[in-house]
């Protein structure tokens, strides 16, 4: 029996579809790779996947899964508090700060998770601003920690230091202050102004949380984040990353810093207190991810190395794809259901990647959105230049 909820969602579905929005799964037969063969469509060239390092099916990494699998069994069974928390969870948190350059970190099933668990270190007391550009997870763990502890929040113009200075002027009667940025925004491939938001943030005695996760394995020569990158490695005070991006270890969050916010973490944070511990397959694939990472650099120089050929070659064929030297390369095209649409048509060249529109991104700003890979060859990209340059032409993009 329909009931009234079916029949509105119904309607609203019947509406996407015919705006031209509405978005269909396509499905993999293979793991995630620069080249992987889709369901009905055969071999496609993948520009859509967070991937960066081409680790989801290095050997290596998908070997440590496997060993773990077989030590310490499939699920961690209940929170680590309740049933125990296995070695590999304390050798993979290790890992990661050494990563990032903090004394700890603390995983979680998800840097979602990671960034909603920085609303227990809050109190009505206290206040946290947030960039306007920054991840939906960001902004509901900030919706979060106003419902909960009823602190003061805020949001600043993006990337904007004199705007940021100006709201913590005015929030001198709290006790913390908290300042919450992404390292690398995810929709547009800029990169947050670290050395001036953290000059900032020291002159109002300021916390710094940079969640790093479209930077870490990215940014810096040796692919240890945003900080790195700016020459500031150990000078944030919080970082939130994922194992799920360029580290592909399947899944998993962090929040990395002092040992007082870690160990507050484990003591009050729901998303830890009610929620199992990581997989250990997962967790040794993340930290094989991490160890071959820290022993191969030179796949961050092959990554970077691509980001520039590919964004290059868009401007040679007259797009206009956003500045930047991350591996997000954004083509703005306008409309949603143009830029889905591109995307249909790119898939049938066979490169896949996704066009995002609203409420993903503001009105008027739908994009397509190229995904880099240290794992894509010179052919690939190329291959992938000549399908954007037919796509372009028949819809006068160029």
């Amino acid at each position: 029996m329909t009931n009234a909820l079916d029949l509105r969602l119904g309607e609203d579905l019947a509406r996407f579809k015919r705006e031209g929005v509405h978005k269909r799964l396509n499905y993999l037969e293979g793991p995630q790779a620069s080249r992987v063969r889709m369901e009905g469509r055969g071999e496609v060239i993948i520009l859509s996947s967070n991937n960066y390092l081409g680790l989801c099916n290095e050997p290596e990494v998908v070997a440590a899964g496997k060993t773990a699998f077989d030590r310490f069994g499939a699920g961690s069974a209940s929170v680590r508090f309740i049933c125990g928390t296995i070695t590999l969870h304390r050798e993979l948190e290790a890992a990661l700060a050494r990563l990032v350059g903090t004394p700890t970190s603390l995983s979680f099933m998800s840097c979602w998770n990671a960034n909603e668990a920085l609303a227990t270190l809050l109190t009505e007391d206290d206040l946290v601003l947030s960039d306007q550009l920054n991840h939906a997870s960001i902004i509901d763990g900030i919706r979060l920690a106003k419902a909960m502890t009823k602190c003061q929040t805020g949001v600043y113009t993006h990337n904007d230091m004199k705007d940021l200075d100006a709201k913590l002027s005015s929030a001198s009667d709290r006790k913390v202050k908290m300042v919450i940025t992404d390292g690398v925004f995810s929709m547009e491939g800029s990169v947050v102004n670290l050395p001036d938001l953290l000059e900032v943030c020291r002159k109002h005695g300021a916390i710094v949380v940079v969640d790093d996760s479209h930077s870490t394995g990215v940014m810096g020569t040796r692919g240890r984040g945003t900080a790195e990158h700016f020459g500031l490695l150990g000078q944030v005070d919080i970082v939130t990353t994922t194992l799920g991006k360029a580290l592909s270890g399947g899944a998993g969050g962090f929040v990395a810093g002092s040992e007082e916010v870690a160990d507050y973490l484990i003591q009050r944070a729901r998303p830890q207190l009610f929620t199992n511990a990581l997989p250990a397959a997962v967790a040794a694939a993340g930290l094989a991810a991490i160890r071959y990472l820290e022993d191969h650099p030179e796949r961050v120089g092959k990554l970077q190395q691509n980001c520039r050929h590919f964004r290059a070659g868009l401007r040679e064929l007259g797009f206009k794809p956003l500045d930047g030297e991350t591996a997000i390369i954004p083509v703005i095209i306008g409309d949603t259901a143009a830029a889905i649409r591109m995307s249909e048509l790119l898939l049938d060249e066979g490169v896949f990647v996704t066009g995002f529109g609203y409420p993903v991104v503001p009105q008027g700003t739908a994009r397509v959105r190229c995904q880099i890979s240290a794992a894509h060859s010179t052919e690939d990209l190329e291959e992938a230049l000549r399908a954007f340059a037919k796509v372009g032409r028949r819809l006068a993009l160029i």
